[in-house]
């Protein structure tokens, strides 16, 4: 498995003329921008392009990749994928195409690598700032549709530039989309400041439900399935919600333990610099960023709460 640069990825780009980009599971605004985006990048130069269509993707996110996407790959199509760390990461559905995936782009340090070639850099804040460095080698132009689908990708992955995997390169970014688009404010107010009555209750439960740790520096958070039904909560409305019980006052460190399936949990970690999510979801088969983690494993949720107290009392205790 080889690792290119840049330069390199644009050059293998140039080489080919038809491509199918996959995403992951409970697609985010990263991995759907960076489709997006890197589509209609290679569109622009003269490439045939579509994005494989998501069955998880929710409605906040569809316009996103419309008129783009289509059911199964052809036999011509060079497979991609764009901010899958590992095989795990991909839809069930897209598990039957994993051996066709010739290219994986991706910002994950701690992840499993499945492709014959990559492009990955894990001081880039979101997968979304990779693809729209190789672009420019190609000598795409950003527009507006691609200056929108940046933008969702880089403010979404640093919480609207506001975690500690923000650098100087995504304000640049931000500010190369605000000199092309006027949806920026608009695209802000929908993902970041619009909440429905569900998911401000969700948040309501989450506190009143939290196990603190550590003398308040950490903080246990679990959403078994019946909850999420009672709440009437979507699946856009949970997007994001794990970095919310870490904006609680003290909190360092923080761990929302979601029934995934029957048998089947789901963490995602949140951590602030000296605190590694990463670290933690590494005990449990998973990873991600130091800021920012997630595993699934097979447990009921109260022994998934008891081993994840168990390893943040060990790590960070």
């Amino acid at each position: 498995m080889k690792s290119l640069t840049r330069s390199e990825t644009a050059a293998f780009l140039q080489e080919q003329n038809r491509f199918l980009i996959l995403t992951h599971r409970k697609p985010d605004g990263d991995t759907l921008g960076s489709a997006a985006l890197l589509c209609r990048g290679l569109r622009q130069l003269g490439k045939t392009v579509h994005i494989l269509r998501n069955p998880e993707i929710t409605p906040r996110y569809q316009s996103l990749v419309e008129g783009m996407t289509k059911e199964v790959p052809e036999e011509s199509d060079m497979l991609l994928c764009v901010d899958v760390a590992s095989p795990g990461q991909l839809p069930m559905v897209f598990r039957d195409y994993q051996e066709r995936i010739s290219l994986r782009i991706d910002h994950h340090g701690s992840a499993t690598p499945f492709t014959p070639v990559s492009l990955v850099d894990p001081k880039a804040a979101a997968c979304a700032e990779i693809i729209y460095d190789v672009l420019k080698e190609m000598g795409a132009k950003l527009d507006e549709p691609m200056a929108d689908a940046l933008y969702i990708g880089v403010s979404t992955d640093t919480g609207c530039f506001r975690y500690a995997n923000t650098t100087a390169n995504s304000y640049a970014v931000a500010a190369d989309c605000a000199a092309v688009s006027k949806n920026l404010h608009s695209i802000t107010q929908q993902i970041f400041e619009t909440n429905s009555l569900p998911r401000l209750r969700l948040q309501g439960y989450l506190v009143e439900n939290a196990r603190f740790l550590l003398e308040g520096k950490a903080v246990l958070c679990l959403l078994p399935k019946v909850v999420e039904r009672e709440l009437g909560v979507t699946e856009d409305d949970l997007d994001s919600i794990a970095s919310f019980p870490r904006t609680i006052e003290g909190v360092k460190l923080s761990v929302l333990i979601r029934q995934d399936q029957i048998d089947t949990v789901k963490f995602s970690v949140r951590g602030v610099p000296g605190w590694d999510a990463s670290a933690l979801c590494s005990r449990f088969g998973g990873g991600g960023h130091k800021g920012a983690a997630g595993a699934s494993v097979k447990m009921d949720m109260e022994e998934a709460a008891v081993a994840v107290e168990a390893a943040v009392k060990e790590l960070f205790g």
